[in-house]
């Protein structure tokens, strides 16, 4: 039951759906892609790059605002994004909508219609950015040629449920402080590991969005941040966050 009415809610949709823009394939290939480091698979083979290379048909764009895919829409494709930053969301049954994540570049976006084969989540994009898109029954092909791919597709379903299961000790345990200080050293992080600066950034998310995905109030976020400025942690100048203070955001 709830398939078919996942099913029907998907036909609305797409009827007043703007179709995302597909980019023509270049030269770019995932061999010499900045971002090659956190989404390919370790103990590749020289004779299996061009498979994967293969495999992903096409990036698309996706740009500020628009979804990537909704809740509901069927699940054909895993994504990666190649540049920019999405999040994810869900939709209680009264329309309320919840932040799960922020997905930056080299991160996978799309395992959660595996299960079912629909979109249990949408993913809307933070500021204009591109994807990869990977039809999941070749993937799946494959998988089963190549034991290396099969192990990084089980990893990104292992670091999805850690990354979940954190998200939930933060929601649970956390003070306002400390979930905002938490998720500035989250992006921080995140940021080193792609080659950029780990201490200044553009934070895309808003206020409100930081609070969604924090379960705290706008007011809080915004009260929060001043607090962190006034203590000398962090410059926040709009979306540019600078960390001046990193130890001292990490011992709140």
């Amino acid at each position: 039951m709830l398939n078919n009415t996942v099913a029907s809610q998907t036909t609305a949709r797409r009827s007043n759906r703007t179709p995302l823009t597909t980019a023509p394939r270049t030269s770019t290939r995932c061999s010499v892609c900045a971002m090659r480091h956190l989404c390919m698979p370790q103990g590749l083979t020289l004779d299996d790059l061009p498979k994967l290379e293969a495999l992903i048909c096409s990036a698309r764009s996706v740009r500020r605002g628009e979804a990537l895919y909704r809740a509901g829409d069927t699940f054909d494709n895993l994504y990666v994004a190649r540049s920019g930053s999405l999040k994810t969301v869900m939709a209680h049954r009264d329309g309320r909508e919840q932040v799960t994540g922020l997905r930056l570049a080299g991160d996978p976006l799309g395992l959660d219609g595996i299960s079912t084969g629909f979109h249990t989540c949408s993913a809307v994009a933070l500021e204009d950015s591109s994807v990869c898109l990977i039809p999941y029954s070749a993937l799946k092909h494959l998988c089963r040629e190549t034991g290396a791919m099969q192990d990084r597709l089980h990893r990104l379903m292992s670091e999805q449920l850690i990354r979940e299961s954190s998200q939930m000790m933060v929601l649970g345990s956390l003070s306002a402080d400390e979930r905002v200080a938490a998720f500035l050293l989250d992006v921080s992080e995140r940021n080193g590991q792609r080659g950029y600066s780990h201490a200044e950034f553009n934070l895309r998310m808003t206020r409100e969005d930081m609070g969604s995905y924090l379960g705290m109030t706008l007011e809080t976020v915004s009260r929060t941040l001043s607090r962190f400025q006034k203590r000398g942690l962090i410059d926040a100048q709009g979306k540019l966050i600078r960390i001046i203070d990193i130890e001292g955001l990490r011992h709140l």
